[in-house]
């Protein structure tokens, strides 16, 4: 990510400062240690299979479909849903994970119309995200008790292809499954340290969208895809 110019930097910063009516804080400012931390006791010591579990527990109640299967079975599997969703064409991330799981061959022999994420074409991707019947990506962080999928955003991964399709399917690594939000926040907070910068865009989802805010009567898929299906795979 290329970095860009700042301008008037200390002359802002000691305006703020006046305003407040004191001092700029020029040293370093270090994070309190906190006697109770009980955010990092939820789910402590589950394993991942119980961690996968819990996942696939929570999913019954965000209306969304999840299977695990073996790598070896991946593309039959996904094959089985895009026949099932009668996916006439299907948008996907140019992310290598979906050569290191064998899923661009089967993808480029789909009898779907097929479009892999090119940066290049910039918003003609969205354009065919729109029209798309699926959409796929691979999740980057996974939370168990919430049932989400965690999308950080790069070139090659367009946040559209998890929003603009008719339907959703996310492929999930088991190692990607923590258990909470807790655990998802500190690995951001981790890649900001080591590598000075985070995904410009970060995406949270649990699902299909949903709402019952008329009259109480929940109605899912109302904006979005209207159904999500999640993988869980075994790691390469």
């Amino acid at each position: 990510m290329v970095k860009g110019s700042v301008h008037h930097k200390e002359r802002f910063l000691n305006n703020i400062a006046k305003s407040l009516g004191r001092n700029r804080i020029q040293k370093e400012v270090n994070r309190p240690k906190w006697r109770k931390q009980p955010q990092y006791d939820v789910f402590k010591g589950e394993s991942q299979d119980e961690l996968v579990e819990r996942l696939k527990a929570h999913c019954t109640h965000i209306h969304t479909d999840v299977i695990q299967v073996p790598q070896r079975h991946l593309n039959e599997s996904l094959d089985k849903i895009v026949n099932e969703l009668q996916g006439e064409s299907i948008v996907y991330w140019d992310d290598p994970r979906f050569d290191e799981y064998g899923l661009t061959d089967y993808l480029n022999d789909s009898t779907s119309s097929v479009h892999r994420w090119d940066p290049e074409l910039g918003q003609k991707n969205v354009q065919i995200a729109e029209q798309a019947h699926i959409g796929i990506t691979f999740s980057d962080i996974t939370l168990a008790e919430s049932g989400t999928v965690v999308l950080l955003s790069d070139q090659g991964k367009g946040r559209s292809v998890s929003l603009l399709p008719t339907y959703y399917v996310a492929i999930i690594p088991k190692s990607t499954i923590v258990p909470r939000m807790t655990q998802a926040t500190e690995m951001l907070h981790n890649m900001q340290q080591e590598k000075g910068y985070v995904p410009s865009c970060v995406n949270f989802i649990s699902g299909p969208s949903n709402s019952a805010d008329i009259e109480m009567n929940l109605v899912v898929g109302v904006h979005g895809p209207i159904r999500a299906y999640y993988m869980i795979v075994e790691d390469r």
